[in-house]
């Protein structure tokens, strides 16, 4: 049910694609996932259409990966959900949709990295090619990839309301890290294409490696911190030296030190997520949880070095 009161089912979306995309309406159509914004049905073997249920900020999200992914897509390593048509409002469904291509794997936050190694150079290869400078008129991305401070407030609450429910391992050391990264030098290069929003539940893993990268409605150009900020989300501990050796162009120390700052913000965003009935759905993301507090305890290791 979305915040419209509206019932997203499997007749529902065979209905809007006979309104608008005919020639896809006669394939099988499944429930696929429910994620923060968007559910997600598959449209045969290939394709899937995403549907906003819940925020609103989903609908310019949509309107942002159809407009920009179909061009990124072709350089990049990694597969990820190509966008093939959009969606209009209608009277039956009154905000837009998307059909994209249907990416194969499990969550990382249900099947984490297992092969280091594998996952590290994956990883290290898609950020590399998806990092380049972004043309005038690429999407800002909600304050992604933007200056630290501008999230000072947002740490705060978090690292509160995480640190009262026993959530951050070593809170002196991760404020102290999150410090460190706010008096670091800006970004001073070209606003560089970002994911925005790399954390478990947006990574595909298959046999203990990464296989594909998914939601890109966070697409935006920015500081490349932001994402960097995911080997510390997403890789097991023996694996981050290997991802900075093989990311190019080198990572500069003060961009090192901008991204462990990102990295503490989604890792405490996500911990609160996935605390039940926190900061969120009913219910929270439990599945959030873990991945998220073995973040921050690596986070915090990496400060009392």
């Amino acid at each position: 049910m979305t915040h419209d009161g509206i019932e997203i089912t499997a007749e529902l979306v065979r209905d809007l694609l006979r309104e608008q995309h005919p020639d896809l309406a006669g394939r099988p159509v499944r429930f696929g996932a429910q994620g923060w914004d968007n559910q997600l049905w598959r449209l045969g073997d290939d394709l899937a259409v995403r549907l906003p249920w819940a925020t609103r900020s989903a609908d310019a999200l949509l309107r942002t990966e159809h407009a920009w992914l179909p061009g990124l897509a072709p350089g990049l390593p990694l597969r990820v959900p190509v966008p093939q048509r959009l969606g209009e409002p209608s009277a039956r469904f009154p905000r837009p949709w998307i059909v994209t291509t249907w990416v194969p794997g499990t969550p990382a936050d249900v099947a984490p990295v297992t092969r280091a190694a594998e996952a590290a150079a994956g990883l290290a290869a898609f950020l590399s090619a998806l990092h380049r400078p972004a043309p005038a008129g690429a999407p800002a991305g909600r304050g992604r990839g933007g200056p630290l401070a501008d999230h000072a407030e947002s740490f705060d609450g978090g690292f509160a309301s995480a640190t009262a429910l026993g959530l951050v391992p070593a809170p002196d050391a991760v404020r102290a890290l999150w410090e460190d990264a706010l008096s670091a030098p800006v970004w001073p290069g070209p606003a560089l294409w970002l994911h925005g929003d790399l954390h478990p539940a947006n990574v595909l893993t298959s046999e203990g490696a990464l296989c594909g990268v998914i939601d890109f409605g966070d697409l935006c150009a920015g500081d490349p911190a932001c994402d960097l900020a995911a080997a510390w989300i997403l890789l097991p501990d023996d694996a981050l030296a290997r991802f900075h050796e093989a990311y190019e162009p080198a990572v500069d120390a003060a961009t090192l030190r901008r991204a462990r700052g990102w990295a503490v913000l989604k890792a405490l965003a996500c911990a609160l997520i996935g605390d039940a009935g926190v900061h969120g759905r009913p219910g929270g993301k439990p599945t959030w949880g873990p991945p998220a507090q073995a973040s921050l305890r690596r986070l915090a290791a990496a400060a009392c070095r």
